[in-house]
C-alpha cells in the first residue's frame, strides 16, 4: 500500500478552489499582450505560518530576495506574482520594484508590506513596467475570489497549460486540504524547487517544522525535475498554512505528521511530474525509477542523470530502444554501482541484465517508448535505496521556442 492511500489522503489533479480562508485575484496588467492574464494575487484572510525554498543559482532575482528577507524576518500571507519579466539582474532599481509591488499589494490588501511576498518570472534583464504592474496587482486584489484558476494562468509563460493539485487528509480529527500551483517549461534544473510555485493550506502548521518539511519535499519532488539542465534565477516554492481547519498545530513530532507530510509531498510530486510533462517542446513525460541503490541520494543522483541526459532524451524522442545512453549517464552520476550487477527497462521490457544486453524484442522494446508517459527503470544490487526523477524528451520545438524566446 502506497503512504497516500495509507493515510487516507485523497490527490485530486488540477486547479480546484482554495482551501477555507484563502483567495485569488488575476489580472491583465498589459506587462505581456493585450488581454493576456499577467499578474495574481494569493491571499488569505488568516495570518500564516509560511516558508520557502530558493534557487542556488549565483544569480538571484529581485523578487526572490525581497521574499527571502519578508519570510525570514516574520510571516508572509500574501503573493503577488508576475509573469512577462524576471527582474532579474536589474541592480538596485530591480530591488526598489519588487518592494513597490509589496506596496501596492499590502495597500490593496489592507495588511502590512512585509506580509506580502512576490515572484516574478519571464524575460531577464528588463525593468519592470511599474504603472503596468501596479495596475495588475490592484485589479487582481480587486478580483479574489476563491477559484484559482486565474492566478494559475497569471504565472504562465511558456507552459501550454496550467497545473494544479489538491490534496485532502484528516489531521486531529479535521478535514484539511493542501492545494498548489506550479509554473515552469524551460530553464528546468532547479536546485531547490521549480521555477515558481505555491502551496496553501488551512492546516494549522508550526511555522519551523513547515519549513523544515518544505524543505524535505522539495528534494524528492522538484529537485528531481530536469527539462534542459539550466537553473532559474528566480525559483522560488512558497507554502502558506493559515489554521482554518481549526486542527492542532502540526509539528514534527505530532502524530499527524506523517499524514499532513504525505499530502503536501503528494501535491509537490503531482507537480513536479506536470513540469516534466509541459517541458519546452516536449511530447513524453519520462519517469526514471531506481531501486536497489546504496541509499536514496545514490538512487537520486542515478535516476537524474538518466532523466537529464541529452542522448536518453533523445533517444526517447525517436522511440529509439538504446539501452545504452541510459548505462551510461548511470556511470556519469557519481553515485557507486557494479555495472555487472544492473537491469534497465524500458516500460516492462528488460534491455540489460548482469552486465550484457538481454534477449528482448526491438519492436517491444521501441514501443515501450511511443506512449506520452515513458517509464525507464534500473534495478541494482547494492541496498535498499530507491527513488524517481522526471524529464521530457528533446525535440526540435525546444530549440524553436528558445531561439526567439526574447524577441
Amino acid at each position: 500500500m502506497n503512504k497516500f492511500a495509507e493515510y487516507g489522503i485523497k490527490i485530486l489533479p488540477g486547479v480546484a478552489a482554495l482551501p477555507e480562508g484563502f483567495s485569488c485575484g488575476a489580472a491583465a496588467g498589459g506587462i505581456r499582450e493585450e488581454g493576456r492574464l499577467d499578474v495574481g494575487v494569493l491571499f488569505s484572510e488568516l495570518p500564516c505560518a509560511s516558508a520557502g525554498v530558493y534557487t542556488r543559482n549565483a544569480v538571484k532575482a529581485a523578487p526572490l530576495l525581497v521574499t527571502r528577507e519578508a519570510i525570514e524576518g516574520g510571516d508572509v500571507r500574501a503573493v503577488v506574482a508576475n509573469s512577462g519579466n524576471a527582474n532579474a539582474a536589474t541592480g538596485e532599481r530591480g530591488i526598489a520594484d519588487a518592494r513597490r509591488m509589496q506596496e501596492v499589494a499590502a495597500e490593496a490588501l489592507g495588511v502590512g508590506s512585509g506580509e506580502v511576498a512576490v515572484a516574478s518570472t519571464g524575460v531577464v534583464g528588463e525593468y519592470l513596467p511599474m504603472e503596468k504592474v501596479a495596475r495588475g496587482i490592484r485589479g487582481a486584489c480587486e478580483a479574489l475570489g476563491r477559484g484559482g484558476e486565474g492566478f494559475a494562468r497569471a504565472i504562465l509563460t511558456t507552459d501550454t497549460g496550467t497545473k494544479g493539485c489538491v490534496a485532502r487528509c484528516e489531521v486531529s480529527g479535521r478535514d484539511v486540504e493542501v492545494w498548489g500551483v506550479a509554473k515552469g517549461s524551460g530553464m528546468i534544473h532547479p536546485n531547490m524547487g521549480t521555477m515558481l510555485a505555491f502551496l496553501a493550506t488551512d492546516a494549522a502548521v508550526e511555522k519551523k517544522y513547515l519549513q523544515e518539511l518544505l524543505r524535505e519535499a522539495t528534494r524528492r519532488t522538484f529537485n528531481r525535475v530536469t527539462v534542459d539542465g539550466d537553473t532559474s534565477p528566480n525559483d522560488m516554492a512558497i507554502a502558506l498554512a493559515n489554521g482554518a481547519a481549526g486542527n492542532v498545530p502540526v509539528a514534527k513530532d505530532s502524530p499527524d505528521h506523517p499524514a499532513f507530510a504525505a499530502a503536501v509531498e503528494g501535491v509537490m510530486r503531482h507537480l513536479a511530474r506536470e513540469i516534466a510533462r509541459d517541458g519546452e517542446g516536449a511530447t513524453k513525460l519520462i519517469e526514471v525509477s531506481v531501486e536497489g541503490a546504496r541509499d536514496e541520494e545514490s538512487a537520486a543522483a542515478l535516476a537524474r542523470a538518466v532523466a537529464g541526459s541529452n542522448l536518453v532524451k533523445a533517444a526517447v524522442f525517436g522511440e529509439d530502444a538504446n539501452w545504452g545512453r541510459v548505462l551510461v549517464a548511470m556511470g556519469y552520476s557519481g553515485a557507486p554501482f557494479d555495472p555487472g550487477r544492473v537491469e534497465i527497462r524500458f516500460g516492462d521490457v528488460v534491455v540489460f541484465s548482469g552486465g550484457e544486453p538481454a534477449a528482448y524484442d526491438e519492436a517491444e522494446a521501441g514501443a515501450a517508448l511511443s506512449g506520452e508517459e515513458v517509464r525507464i527503470s534500473a534495478r541494482l544490487d547494492e541496498g535498499d535505496g530507491s527513488a524517481e526523477a522526471w524529464g521530457c524528451d528533446l525535440t526540435h520545438g525546444y530549440v524553436e521556442i528558445n531561439g526567439s524566446y526574447r524577441t
